[in-house]
C-alpha cells in the first residue's frame, strides 16, 4: 500500500486562501513559494533587499504568480494581518514586527521547523559552534552507504520541506542546524548532537545566552525516546545531559567515560559500561586535527542505533572532509596550500592550527575578515606557539594583532606580522615570503561578510587564486 503523509495532506489543505508571508528569499524560501503557490495560498513576500539586487528570474516568478511583495529595509512595516509568516534564518524571531504579528495570532514558523513537524521518518538534527558541517556530512555518507535512504538538508543539502511527500516512513532525515535555525522552534528532531557550544554569532544574538538557548531547542522538545550526543569535554554541552528527556550519549577526547565514544592515546574507542572497545587509531583516518576526531565521535554516537560500528567505521576511514574545512587546495614547488574558510570565529581558527601539532612544517597564517563581536584574546596564544609568519586581513586584523602581541610580549617573543589591505594582496604576500616545506594555512577565525557573498565564496576565491599561481 502507498504511504500517504496525512499530516502534510492536511497541512495543504490548510493553505488554500490562507494569508501567508515568506520573509527573505534565500535558498530555501524560493522552492518555499512555489510550493505555497501550488497550494493556492494568498502569498506576500517580504525581503530587506531592494529590487534591483534580484536575480530576474526571482522577479519574474514573483510577479508571474501575483503575489504582493515589499522589499527594502522598511519592507516589514507592511507586515501586518497575516495568518501564517515563514522567517528565513537571517530574519530573527525577535524583531519588533514579527513579535507584533505574533500577539495578534500570526504563526510564526520556518521551512525547517515545518519539515520535522511533518517528517514521516526519523530526524537527525546536528548543530554546535564548530564541527557541525562535518558531523552532519559524515552521520549522511555512513548512513547512505549502509543503504538507508538518506535525506541531508538544513544549511547544507537541499530544501527539503517540499520534498516531503517523497519521503517514506523508511527513510532518514539529516540535519545540520544554526542557532538561527532552531529559535523559538517548538518542535526537536528524534536524535539530536551538539558539537560544543562557544561564543559565537554575538553579533546577531542579543546575549551570548540567547545563543546558548537557540542551540539547546534541538533536544528541548525531545520525548524519552530521544538521543541526545553531548560533547563530555565542553562544560555547557556537558551540563546538557541533566536537561535531557531522553538517552544521553557522551563523547571525549579528555576523557575515559564509562559510556559513549572517546579517543584515548590516539585510538577512537567506543565504551560500554567502562569496557572500550579499540575501533580505529587516528593515523589511520584521512581526517586530521582534533576537533575532527571528536566530529567522528560524534558521527558514531549519532549513527549507532542504525549502523553497526565496524561497518561505519569503514566509511569514515575514506572520508576526507567537507570543501572549506582544512582543505588541500594543491602544493606548489614543496609549499602547501590550504583553505579553511569555514574557519568563522577564533575557536575554529585555533583547531585548525591544532590539527598541525604532528606536523614539524612551518605554518604561515593568513587570518582575519568580518567582526561578530567576539573575543580574540584566546587566539593569540596559539598563533604565537605555532606561527612562523602571521599575515592580516579585515575587519578583525586589528583585534586578532592586539591578541598576538599581548601573548609575544607575555613570552618575550617577536614574530613576522603582516597587515593587507586586501585579499589578493595577502595571498600574493604569501607567496612570495613561502618557502619549500612550508604551509600556508587560510583559516580566518572570522566571517566573510567584509569582502565576500559568504564563506563559500571566500573558500572559492581563495582556491581559485591559489589554483592560479605559476
Amino acid at each position: 500500500m502507498e504511504f500517504k503523509n496525512k499530516k502534510l495532506e492536511e497541512f495543504n489543505k490548510s493553505l488554500k486562501n490562507k494569508k501567508v508571508a515568506v520573509i527573505g528569499l534565500g535558498v530555501s524560501n524560493m522552492p518555499l513559494i512555489e510550493y505555497l503557490h501550488k497550494n493556492q495560498a494568498t502569498v506576500t513576500v517580504f525581503d530587506d533587499r531592494e529590487e534591483e539586487k534580484f536575480e530576474h528570474n526571482i522577479i519574474n516568478k514573483i510577479k508571474e504568480y501575483k503575489f504582493n511583495y515589499f522589499f527594502g529595509k522598511n519592507s516589514l512595516s507592511n507586515l501586518k494581518g497575516f495568518e501564517l509568516i515563514f522567517r528565513s534564518p537571517s530574519c530573527m524571531p525577535t524583531k519588533p514586527e514579527l513579535v507584533a504579528e505574533k500577539e495578534r495570532g500570526a504563526i510564526i514558523t520556518t521551512e525547517i521547523e515545518q519539515l520535522i513537524k511533518m517528517a514521516p521518518c526519523k530526524v537527525i538534527g546536528i548543530t554546535g559552534s564548530d564541527g557541525k558541517t562535518t558531523t552532519t556530512t559524515l552521520t549522511y555518507e555512513i548512513l547512505k552507504n549502509a543503504g538507508y535512504t538518506t535525506h541531508l538538508g538544513g544549511n547544507i543539502g537541499i530544501p527539503l520541506f517540499t520534498k516531503l511527500n517523497e519521503i517514506k516512513p523508511e527513510d532518514i532525515i539529516v540535519l545540520e542546524l544554526s542557532s538561527f535555525q532552531l529559535m523559538e522552534m517548538k518542535v526537536s528532531p528524534n536524535i539530536a548532537a551538539i558539537t560544543n557550544i562557544t561564543p559565537n554569532h554575538l553579533n546577531i544574538h542579543k546575549d551570548y545566552q540567547e545563543y546558548i538557548d537557540a542551540k539547546k531547542t534541538i533536544f528541548k522538545y525531545q520525548n524519552e525516546n530521544g538521543i541526545l550526543v553531548l560533547n563530555a569535554d565542553n562544560e555547557i554541552t556537558s551540563n546538557c545531559k541533566f536537561e535531557a528527556n531522553g538517552k544521553v550519549i557522551l563523547f571525549s577526547d579528555k576523557q575515559k567515560l564509562e559510556n559513549g565514544f572517546i579517543v584515548d592515546n590516539g585510538i577512537i574507542k567506543e565504551c560500554n559500561d567502562g569496557i572500550r572497545k579499540h575501533i580505529i587509531s587516528v593515523k589511520d583516518l584521512k581526517l586530521k586535527g582534533a576537533h575532527n576526531f571528536q566530529n567522528i565521535c560524534a558521527a558514531l554516537a549519532l549513527t549507532k542505533s542504525f549502523v553497526d560500528t565496524d561497518k561505519a567505521i569503514e566509511i569514515i576511514k575514506n572520508f576526507a572532509g567537507v570543501p572549506h574545512r582544512l582543505e588541500l587546495v594543491r602544493t606548489i614547488n614543496g609549499v602547501e596550500w590550504y583553505n579553511d574558510s569555514a574557519s568563522t570565529s577564533p575557536t575554529r581558527g585555533i583547531s585548525a592550527l591544532n590539527a598541525f601539532d604532528n606536523t614539524d612544517k612551518e605554518i604561515i597564517l593568513i587570518a582575519g575578515g568580518a567582526d561578530k563581536n567576539l573575543d580574540y584574546t584566546p587566539i593569540g596564544k596559539p598563533i604565537v606557539d605555532k606561527v612562523k609568519s602571521l599575515i592580516l586581513i579585515g575587519q578583525t586584523a586589528t583585534k586578532i594583532y592586539d591578541a598576538v602581541k599581548t601573548e609575544l610580549e607575555k613570552q618575550n617573543k617577536e614574530l613576522d606580522i603582516h597587515m593587507c589591505d586586501s585579499f589578493k594582496q595577502s595571498l600574493d604576500l604569501a607567496k612570495r615570503i613561502a618557502k619549500p616545506g612550508q604551509i600556508v594555512l587560510f583559516s580566518p577565525a572570522s566571517t566573510s561578510f567584509d569582502m565576500f557573498k559568504d564563506m563559500y565564496d571566500r573558500g572559492d576565491k581563495f582556491k581559485e587564486e591559489v589554483n592560479n599561481f605559476c
